[in-house]
């Protein structure tokens, strides 16, 4: 269903080449990446704020590669798109972004201004030594790649250490993100723990590491791991981990947020870990393309997606965690039921907060997290090393699960149930 209305909005945005740009906006995003609710209150909004009505066209992408050949290569004229961290490094560098006029903004409407958070900003600047990116991109969800496990059968000191996915312990209990880069800088980071306690290599360096080298021990740590890996999947892991089939997932925080949740409606103790090693830490964020046609309009959007009531709302409907800074955004996430971490590094001052780790890492732990980088022309070492350690097959294991997971959307028409219940089926990757 969701496939014919984007459908009929792109038919919509070619009929209405004859309207007024400046009285269109044309957003494309994630699939399942917003609460679409939000959309009229915007047009609603940017009315009363500018007295010029506007009409958003909301399309939707799976991939970001397919969102960035669309604009490198067809020049389409988003306004506005909301790719990861990497393909937001690459735009950059290829010239395809236009910077945020945000300053023009007044400062009573100037969310964006106001509500980065300090961290998300340093982030962001990190993209590019010689340019900041700030300046062309505002981070709208954000999160950690950790171990998602079943406590019934996984310590907390197993779940501590990237080490576990070699562990024969666990063979054919284990999933694995199809996500080659989510895949790499942890493992890197686990086998080069003595070279970073030294001093010897930064975080940073590592995300930058292409190196044949680092793809060869990456590989040949994976080459111990594949045989014991039930399925290497985009979005079913999580609910294989809820129904038992699987006690260890290398996932995203989102996905693990989703799957703890779900597993407590039918107590199964599901825990999320970020090793003790390190991992990435990643984001996606609100850019305006080069071709875009309405870039008032489309920084409106952006700023309008920063409002701390947006965006708590996009939070609930996504079950993602908002790169918001508002102080209010946290309240909105707290759990007294929780032990207090240190998430000052976020939302400077507040060191003893009862939220969710896997919402929000603590201080200790984020502070091993590193954003990774844009390999350039370097990214098909990697798809070739990942080509090599899957064997380009599926085993049968993988198929017997993804065989299990199609009939099981099948017989429930793709629907668990729950209208009002987060629901995660954005492959960020």
């Amino acid at each position: 269903m969701k496939r014919i209305v984007s459908f009929l909005l792109a038919l919509l945005a070619l009929c209405s080449c004859g309207e007024d740009r400046s009285q269109i906006l044309k957003v494309y995003n994630w699939s399942n990446y917003i609460d679409e609710d939000v959309i009229p209150m915007f047009e609603d909004w940017y009315e009363q704020q500018t007295g010029e009505p506007i009409r958003v066209i909301y399309q939707t992408f799976d991939i970001n590669e397919t969102m960035l050949s669309k604009i490198e290569k067809g020049h389409e004229d988003y306004d506005v798109t909301c790719p990861s961290d990497y393909i937001i490094e690459r735009m950059l560098n290829n010239d395809l972004l236009v910077p945020l006029g945000f300053s023009s903004l007044p400062d009573s409407i100037n969310y964006i201004r106001n509500n980065r958070s300090p961290y998300v900003r340093d982030m962001i600047r990190s993209i590019n030594p010689k340019i900041d990116a700030n300046d062309y991109a505002v981070a709208f969800m954000w999160g950690t790649v950790g171990i998602l496990y079943n406590g019934k059968y996984v310590t907390d000191e197993e779940a501590s250490s990237w080490n576990i996915f070699r562990n024969p312990k666990f063979d054919g209990k284990i999933f694995v993100k199809d996500a080659p880069r989510d895949v790499f800088t942890p493992v890197l980071m686990c086998l080069k723990q003595d070279e970073i306690k030294s001093g010897a290599i930064s975080l940073d360096d590592l995300t930058r590491d292409s190196s044949d080298e680092s793809v060869a021990a990456v590989e040949s740590f994976m080459n111990e791991v594949s045989p014991l890996v039930a399925g290497w999947e985009a979005d079913f892991g999580k609910e294989q981990m809820t129904q038992e089939r699987g006690y260890v997932s290398l996932n995203w925080s989102g996905d693990a947020v989703w799957a703890i949740e779900e597993a407590q409606e039918v107590n199964v103790d599901l825990r999320y870990s970020v090793p003790d090693e390190g991992s990435n830490v990643w984001f996606d964020g609100w850019v305006i393309p080069k071709y875009a046609q309405n870039v008032k309009a489309a920084t409106y959007f952006i700023d309008f997606m920063c409002r701390p009531d947006i965006a708590i709302r996009n939070m609930d409907v996504t079950g993602y965690v908002s790169a918001n800074g508002d102080p209010s955004v946290l309240e909105s996430q707290i759990d007294e039921a929780l032990d207090p971490i240190d998430v000052s590094y976020f939302f400077p001052g507040l060191d003893s907060v009862r939220v969710s780790p896997a919402l929000y890492p603590d201080i200790h732990t984020i502070e091993n997290c590193a954003l990774m980088h844009d390999w350039g022309d370097d990214s098909v070492k990697l798809m070739e090393m990942w080509s090599r350690i899957k064997g380009d097959n599926a085993n049968a294991m993988t198929l017997i699960v993804i065989a299990l997971v199609v009939v099981a959307f099948a017989a429930f028409g793709f629907v668990k149930a729950r209208n009002n219940k987060k629901k995660h089926s954005k492959k960020r990757r």
